[in-house]
């Protein structure tokens, strides 16, 4: 997922890119309310955190334009205004979340968190080759073949087919199914792979489930390049 960060202080900025990308964030700066709209419309991100006092622009006047855009990122306010009036009127004109300065990074990255998983668009059904996920019904078949999985198998799998062709590191897997913090030291992620390739992938010819070494996983149909740019099937 890729975020925006607008932000003119560059102490918070670079604090908030740092912590963002370690939790496994694709992460793009801008330092002015014209930057960021620039960025905007040349970008589609999950997610915009807007400071409002901007060196050129009122974050207002940004917001304004992110919301004229017909397809709008969710927006989270990030500023030292900490009226009531200039919250009630930050999300009256579309802002989706506001967090008031000084503030833990810890609750924003939660507050980001369900920000994006409320803008995540849900299709009825996924496919990649002969596997399909019925996300409403929530079944899987392949080749036609019904295979039964336990919730968080589905759930791993879901966001591996949403992200078709994507590494995936164990960090983002973690964050984005159990909605926790990946110490490192667990091999959950890897026990729940093992388990989804027994389902998914044994029986069949077509490994779809790969890791990709020294990052994580990525779900896709196999092709000859890239086995040489560092993806293995088969194993955890």
């Amino acid at each position: 997922m890729r975020l925006l960060v607008v932000e003119d202080e560059k102490r918070i900025a670079d604090f908030l890119t740092r912590g963002l990308q370690s939790a496994g964030y694709a992460v793009d700066f801008a330092h002015t309310g014209n930057d960021a709209i620039e960025r905007v419309h040349a970008t589609e991100y999950d997610l915009v955190i807007l400071d409002l006092g901007l060196p050129d622009v009122d974050g207002l006047q940004v917001l304004q334009k992110i919301k004229n855009r017909k397809t709008i990122p969710p927006v989270l306010i990030l500023s030292a205004r900490d009226s009531v009036d200039d919250r009630v009127k930050g999300l009256e004109q579309g802002a989706d979340d506001y967090l008031v300065k000084p503030f833990a990074f810890v609750e924003l990255l939660a507050r980001a968190r369900v920000l994006l998983r409320r803008g995540q668009p849900t299709p009825e059904k996924l496919q990649v080759g002969d596997l399909t996920l019925d996300c409403i019904r929530r079944k899987v078949t392949r080749s036609n073949e019904s295979i039964e999985l336990a919730p968080k198998e589905f759930s791993i799998l879901e966001y591996m087919m949403r992200n078709r062709g994507r590494p995936l590191s164990r960090t983002m897997i973690v964050e984005h199914v159990w909605d926790m913090d990946y110490d490192g030291l667990t091999n959950i992620v890897d026990v729940y792979i093992r388990h989804l390739r027994s389902k998914i992938d044994d029986k069949f010819v077509t490994k779809m489930i790969h890791t990709v070494r020294g990052i994580g996983y990525m779900l896709d149909i196999p092709e000859m390049h890239s086995y040489a740019s560092g993806v293995d099937a088969g194993t955890a």
